[in-house]
């Protein structure tokens, strides 16, 4: 009997899963928002900075905007008196320097310059006032700021015998600190105003270095040097103080009384302009008042016995003193800060590490002074 065949069994069929839809991104949309919105700002800061520098030469607007060349500036109302005219107050805090530079690469001296600029451009400016609170600072700087201060209160004409420049009188205002350089930049203005306690004076000349040969010697290590000349090596601390010729000696304190001779003759200088200017009104230097240019520090009461200073008061004193130099009833306080834009930002990129260098406060912070370098400072 034949066997009726099973029919073939086929395999169950294969299920195949629904394929997920795969799910929109949106990161590129929020970084598109981000970017859009950096743009944006971009923008607005640009299109501002347009604005103000069209200002800049508008008529009558000259003075708002900032400074092509050097420290950008903007002028800011210190104290506003409803009045035409403005007594442009300049500080100068700190150690003097030519050296120590800022983000945009400026010193001290290039930003006082830029003050005494803006403020002769601005025919409304009447007088300015130097507030000064500092023990002194580099010999250089130090000239550089007395003489930008000597060159805006003198009148300057051009090859037609015009007044190129109308000269403004510069009133001191000294706090806590007036000291050596401080003295030195004070010495060039119109009128001195000191408190009664202001510490002031120290009029003289310090450099200043180390000898560390001893120490070389305790640790072993033998100086090598090679020089062509005998004086080649001066003001080195390698050297056994015996080893110093008698002639380095000279030449150093030579170089030193040249240097202080240049500051009593500032100080002469600037003090006899002054007086001739200010006449019975302001104080004349002291017959003796070299006697005391010894680096001995004075109190203001002291300063003005001397003739160092014209009168005692303090910063409300010195407004109103500019007030009566410069013949004007009233004035707005401004002051000219520097200006900080979309290249500043954009330049905190490019710095390298060690701009963001984390530093210890101690609350005190030590001159950093440079061997070789002469100061005019004062050092408690």
């Amino acid at each position: 009997m034949d066997a009726t065949p099973f029919p073939p069994i086929s395999p169950p069929p294969l299920i195949t899963p629904p394929t997920p839809k795969p799910r929109k991104s949106r990161g590129w949309m929020i970084t598109a928002i981000i970017l859009a919105v950096l743009l944006g700002i971009a923008s607005l800061i640009i299109v501002a900075q347009l604005l103000v520098h069209s200002l800049s030469f508008s008529h009558g607007m000259k003075t708002v905007g900032a400074r092509e060349v050097g420290p950008k500036l903007e002028e800011c109302i210190l104290e506003n008196n409803d009045s035409e005219n403005k007594i442009a107050v300049i500080t100068v805090d700190g150690i003097i320097s030519g050296h120590n530079v800022d983000d945009d690469g400026n010193n001290m001296v290039d930003v006082i310059q830029a003050q005494l600029d803006r403020a002769a451009d601005d025919k409304h400016v009447k007088a300015v006032i130097l507030k000064v609170d500092s023990p002194g600072g580099e010999v250089m700087a130090s000239d550089d700021i007395y003489k930008a201060i000597r060159d805006f209160e003198t009148d300057e004409t051009d090859d037609h015998g015009k007044v190129a420049h109308q000269g403004k009188p510069v009133i001191c205002s000294m706090g806590s600190l007036a000291a050596s350089g401080g003295y030195y930049i004070s010495s060039g203005c119109r009128w001195i105003v000191a408190n009664e306690l202001t510490i002031t004076g120290s009029i003289g000349v310090i450099m200043h270095g180390w000898n560390y040969r001893g120490l070389m010697d305790k640790v072993g290590v033998a100086p090598m040097t090679f020089k062509s000349g005998k004086f080649k090596d001066m003001l080195s601390g390698e050297r056994e103080p015996s080893e110093i010729p008698p002639e380095e000696h000279a030449m150093v304190q030579g170089l030193i009384d040249e240097t202080y001779g240049k500051f009593t003759n500032v100080v002469a200088e600037g003090r006899g302009d002054a007086h001739a200017l200010n006449k019975k009104d302001g104080a004349a230097l002291a017959d003796n008042w070299t006697d005391f240019a010894d680096g001995r520090v004075l109190s203001g009461s002291q300063a003005l016995d001397l003739g160092l200073v014209d009168e005692l008061g303090d910063f409300d004193n010195t407004v109103d003193r500019a007030l009566k130099i410069a013949k004007i009833d009233s004035a707005n306080l401004v002051e000219y800060r520097e200006r900080y834009d979309l290249s500043n930002f954009l330049s905190m990129f490019g710095q390298s590490s060690q701009a963001h260098d984390i530093k210890l406060d101690l609350g005190v912070e030590a001159p950093k002074l440079q061997a070789g370098l002469m100061y005019f400072l004062y050092q408690p």
